[in-house]
């Protein structure tokens, strides 16, 4: 693999699993058909997933690999993309698949965002650096129809979601980081409506390339005279090259690239520093037609991104899995622990030795469950629209859940990303460490996931200081009923009721946790809250995770006991069996940590905080 044009894909993607969770533990097949998404049926959906892998393997995942080893540079100015990344592009705007689950009146097919979940899962798993320039595209798209003008939806959404223009959201400075509040960019209001924006962005992904003609940026600024923090933030379209009414371009307007970051993976992807009106020549118009309320339009985005980080890492941590796994199939070494003293024995390929199996377990349990979890806060989103306007209390019900469930998603599924990856190198042994197999490009690239979109933290502390009491703490109690009433039906069910005490004991702990975070809010001692948060988000989202696994193997279990006794049956039985003993492994091994780091919170440990800053170290 000398010569990085010439690379292979070795993207791996598990459509049985996919298809199991869409119609038969999630049973999407019960919405479609119906308002909004009467156009599609099981059948669509179907040969969706069958297509979209087909085409992601052929064009996406050869590209990976060139991606990281040749990655970007900027020549006179502009971003020169890795070989291919163009033609790529362009066969995904031909291919329609980045817009699914768009409207069909802005050039998509309707289809529900569960469809969209799932087929972004196999794009970015094929090529994560690159699927991120066209997915910031459609995010910013997504900002511009729920705020914009008529005419501003007029002119971007069919260019953005369309892929023939790029986008970027543009939040972090220099001088403030996660900060958002101390942005220093500028608008000025000009005569004719629009502003003279002026400031340094970093961290820009996608913030320049060569495959779009025009790169429409979402940007945070602050106008004159405006609140400080937050609340003085509007957010602008600027696009890098100036466009009339009718999207013909106009000429540079004066965003000018400073750099790109040299960084430890997704290479192909191309994460700028931005100045723009450096010259005083760079205007943007304002998103909708108010001031001052930029951060809750950004969030549509960032909430997005947010998904759109956890699909990341369950579509890099299952391909990290399956090569382990297909590795792990065909490497020979060591003869079998029942002859490990003779050393005449015949070598066994790896999957045969106890190690090897329990960390292919452990990543097949965390895939499986993470992806689950995905799937169920997409279909949670699915449901706001179907009863929007029908049973408001069942919209308000789902649109909770969404709003709870984020950030496990993006926090848990990007955590638990790297951490699969890194069990995958571990299953290769030496060879996983060197660039001939995939998995040290996944490890490398899926830790960028639990920083960017918010540091983990950043959603923890958003699950413990807004999320748990949105709805006076309704979506919290909702979500741990559901889980209650799951144990409570399913105790003495004969595939899984050994393992649902596990998980009834993790839920009472969780519950018992979050009363503590309560109790610290209210006696004043806030100073625990954020020593705290980071567990209390694994804890929930290991019981989110635990119930769903638990869930899709009672549904496994039922299918078996129905399945006839002959060869054609053989494989969907090893199948659901696989689903059942992901589902105990996870119950065995990882929900009582639940219950121990419960105990662990209510010591009211305060370590990090009494230690002298400067015993750290005496350097």
């Amino acid at each position: 693999m000398s010569n990085p044009q010439a690379a292979q894909n070795r993207y791996r993607a598990d459509l049985r699993e996919m298809k199991f969770l869409l119609f038969e533990q999630f049973r999407l097949g019960e919405i479609l058909g119906r308002a909004p998404f009467e156009a599609w049926g099981v059948d669509d959906a179907s040969m969706v997933l069958d297509e979209a892998y087909k085409f992601v393997c052929e064009v996406f995942g050869p590209l990976n690999p060139v991606g990281d080893r040749v990655g970007c540079r900027v020549e006179d100015g502009r971003v020169i993309t890795p070989p291919g990344f163009k033609e790529a592009w362009q066969k995904l705007a031909e291919s329609g698949w980045r817009n699914i689950a768009v409207k069909p009146e802005y050039g998509g097919q309707g289809a529900p965002h569960v469809m969209q979940v799932i087929v972004e899962e196999l794009m970015s798993g094929a090529n994560t650096a690159f699927n991120m320039y066209p997915g910031l595209a459609h995010g910013a798209a997504e900002v511009i129809q729920a705020f914009g003008t008529a005419r501003q939806k007029a002119l971007y959404l069919p260019r953005l979601y369309g892929t023939q223009w790029g986008g970027t959201m543009c939040l972090t400075e220099p001088q403030a980081g996660s900060d958002v509040g101390a942005s220093r960019s500028t608008a000025k209001k000009l005569p004719d409506g629009r502003y003279a924006i002026r400031g340094t962005k970093i961290y820009i992904s996608g913030g320049d390339h060569d495959m779009a003609e025009n790169i429409i940026h979402l940007v945070l600024a602050r106008v004159e005279g405006a609140p400080a923090g937050t609340k003085g933030l509007s957010l602008f379209i600027v696009p890098r090259v100036r466009v009339d009414d009718d999207g013909n371009l106009q000429g540079s307007n004066d965003v000018t690239l400073g750099s790109i970051e040299h960084k430890m993976g997704i290479n192909g992807s191309a994460t700028c520093v931005l100045n723009f009106g450096e010259s005083d020549g760079c205007v943007g118009e304002l998103v909708g037609e108010v001031e001052n309320v930029g951060m809750s339009q950004m969030f549509k985005m960032m909430n997005g991104a947010r998904i759109a980080v956890g699909v990341q890492g369950v579509s890099v941590a299952s391909s990290a899995f399956l090569n382990a796994l297909e590795y792990a199939r065909d490497r020979k070494q060591g003869p079998s622990i029942d002859h490990w003293k003779d050393p005449t024995a015949p070598r066994v390929a790896i999957i045969e030795h106890a190690d090897v199996r329990r960390m292919l377990l452990e990543m097949k349990s965390k895939v499986e469950g993470i992806r689950a979890l995905i799937i169920k806060l997409a279909m949670h989103m699915d449901l706001v629209h179907v009863h929007q306007g029908t049973d408001d209390q069942k919209a308000q019900y789902h649109q909770g859940q969404v709003d709870l469930l984020v950030p496990l998603v993006k926090a848990y599924g990007s955590d638990q990303a790297f951490r699969v990856c890194e069990l995958a190198i571990q299953t290769y042994g030496g060879a996983g460490y060197i660039k001939d197999y995939p998995v040290e490009q996944y490890c490398r690239d899926a830790k960028i996931f639990s920083i960017y979109e918010g540091t983990n933290h950043i959603q923890a502390m958003d699950l413990v200081g807004r999320k748990l009491a949105q709805r006076g703490g309704q979506n919290l109690q909702e979500f741990l009923g559901d889980v209650a009433g799951f144990v409570q039906k399913h105790t003495s069910h004969p595939g899984i009721g050994p393992y649902v005490g596990e998980l009834g004991a993790a839920q009472e702990a969780l519950a018992g946790t979050a009363m503590r975070l309560l109790t610290w809010f209210q006696s004043g001692r806030m100073s625990m809250v954020p020593l705290a948060a980071n567990r209390f988000l694994e804890m929930m989202a290991e019981v989110a995770v635990g119930w769903l696994l638990l869930d899709g193997a009672r549904i496994a279990a039922d299918k078996i006991s129905g399945l006839p006794d002959d060869e054609q049956s053989a494989r969907e039985r090893l199948f659901y069996r696989g689903k059942l003993h992901a589902a105990a492994y996870y119950a065995r091994h990882v929900l009582p940590e639940v219950r121990f780091h419960a105990e662990l919170l209510g010591r009211e440990d305060r370590s990090p905080l009494d230690i002298p800053t400067d015993a750290f170290a005496t350097l």
